[in-house]
């Protein structure tokens, strides 16, 4: 079964997604402010609302930073079909093609600034964000799989 881990989801894929899930975690600040004009809408909030929402942001980006590290410092520990790397990639896999299905049923109303950097911005984080709920999917079902038959 580790063979079609390695096969499947080479370590190179691992370490460019988590570098790309740094990256979301570098530009998602810019992405607010010059994007979104977020911190002038969240002023619209009461005081208390403003700061969840500030704390809210905090985690998505500590978040991303973070599973980007893991990927980066743990690759092969996240293929190893142990209990803990079917609890990792769950939580990254669900955690990512949960952003894409919220992104996609929840944020389809709203428009990106008319510039053509920001469209191609758009379509760019879109294809990390299904890169990283593919690969990490992936290796949850492949890590499910290697661990109940060791089982």
């Amino acid at each position: 079964m580790k063979d079609y881990i390695d096969y499947f989801i080479p370590n190179w894929l691992i370490i460019t997604g988590a570098i790309g899930q740094m990256f979301t975690a570098l530009i998602y600040p810019y992405i607010r402010h010059h994007v979104f004009d977020w911190y002038n809408d969240i002023e619209q909030l009461t005081e208390l609302n403003q700061q969840i929402v500030r704390t809210y942001g905090k985690y998505i980006i500590g978040l991303n930073f973070t599973f980007g590290l893991i990927g980066i410092l743990f690759t092969e520990q996240l293929k190893g079909m142990t209990d803990l790397a079917v609890a990792m990639t769950g939580l990254i896999a669900f955690y990512w093609v949960g952003k894409i299905a919220t992104q996609f049923l929840h944020y389809s109303m709203y428009q990106i600034p008319n510039k053509r950097i920001y469209k191609i911005g758009e379509v760019g984080m879109n294809l990390l964000f299904v890169l990283f709920a593919v690969t990490y999917a992936a290796l949850f079902i492949l890590n499910l799989i290697g661990y109940l038959q060791t089982r």
